[in-house]
């Protein structure tokens, strides 16, 4: 496996994976200049060197070239200092050539060798013209690239309607996919505006919380399901995955409905024990079980009143037959109140 070393080039961008080569005991935090596509790029490490997987590299790995000297530290705050001035050149610029485009931010090389533009638009820009003047004015090489309204945001930076900075632009260093199914998982409104964030696209902290959502919803009854109700049996009308509870429509007498709240009981720890369902459901059992209990003893009231038709069918005494004789050489005890063998039955 290779040999790999973690490098971002902003606080808050992709981690891009390079070869330590010769540099050795590199740590996170240092200041490193690395081998790129632009050129010589000064760089952070992320992450010490590590072995990765094959199937991770997708391209060949660049070179660390050494560890950044305090005249690299120098130019590049210097570099850093020109960016805004750099910025307005260049949107002013292409607004004088009449160019459909949103110049977004500026990224001089620390030893400015070269300049990246990057800017948003709807379509594709021919933007030749504005790379030719930008190379005259700022005395370098201009690279342009467009980027899309997720990368706007995160360049540009904000406050989401949650109060805080932007996830993108304060610790978010890749997007993740998000759909609306994720919203609609969590309850939350449909509608558009609601959970969309400043880019016009659906809100990344949609997905932060998706996994525990759908792990939690496998193990509660769903959405117009039956469901046993210490008021009766009614129909599953609403999922709170918050409150662990469900909301059910309970038929009452003269065509009445009422909404009930149950708590949803966590599976069993005893792998022996199936889930039994919420507590609404172990009452609603438990209340089947009294009902079969009483139909019992009802059975054998019957039995007394026909004695014969009792005597055709084989009772619990006969079954403990054998119990009892055992029982008749230990000592006696004091009389107890008898009690009517309960027969037990299978339920269903």
């Amino acid at each position: 496996m290779p040999l790999v070393v973690g490098i971002a080039f902003t606080p808050v961008s992709k981690v891009y994976y390079f070869a330590p080569a010769a540099v050795e005991d590199l740590q996170p935090g240092e200041r490193v200049v690395v081998e790129t596509s632009r050129g010589r790029t000064l760089g952070q490490v992320v992450f010490a060197p590590r072995e990765v997987a094959d199937s991770e590299i997708a391209s060949p790995l660049k070179p660390v070239v050494t560890r950044a000297t305090a005249w690299d530290l120098v130019q590049q705050d210097q570099m850093a200092h020109r960016e805004a001035e750099t910025l307005q050149i260049c949107r002013e610029r292409a607004a004088a050539l009449g160019l459909d485009m949103k110049v977004v931010r500026v990224e001089w090389a620390y030893d400015a060798s070269s300049i990246v533009v990057y800017f948003g638009a709807e379509q594709r820009v021919d933007f030749r013209n504005l790379v030719h003047d930008l190379a005259q004015v700022l005395h370098t090489r201009v690279e342009m690239r467009q980027v899309g309204v997720r990368d706007e945001a995160k360049f540009m930076s904000g406050y989401g309607r949650c109060g805080r900075q932007l996830c993108c632009a304060s610790w978010l260093r890749e997007f993740a996919p998000v759909s609306i199914k994720m919203a609609k998982a969590q309850d939350l409104p449909l509608n558009s505006a609601e959970v969309s964030g400043l880019c016009g696209r659906l809100l990344c902290c949609l997905s932060y919380e998706n996994s525990l959502y759908a792990e939690a919803r496998k193990r509660m009854p769903k959405l117009n399901s039956m469901l046993m109700t210490p008021q009766g049996p009614g129909k599953v009308k609403q999922i709170n995955v918050l409150r662990n509870s469900v909301t059910v429509q309970v038929e009452g007498p003269n065509e009445t409905t009422t909404l009930v709240e149950v708590l949803v009981l966590q599976p069993s720890a005893d792998k022996g024990q199936p889930d039994r369902g919420c507590a609404a459901c172990l009452a609603g059992l438990e209340e089947v079980a009294g009902m079969v209990g009483d139909g019992e003893e009802a059975a054998l009231d019957l039995a007394e009143e026909a004695p014969e038709e009792a005597a055709a069918r084989p009772g619990p005494e006969a079954a403990s037959e054998a119990p009892q004789k055992k029982e008749a050489a230990a000592p006696s005890q004091p009389d107890s109140p008898k009690r009517r063998p309960r027969s037990r039955r299978r339920r269903r």
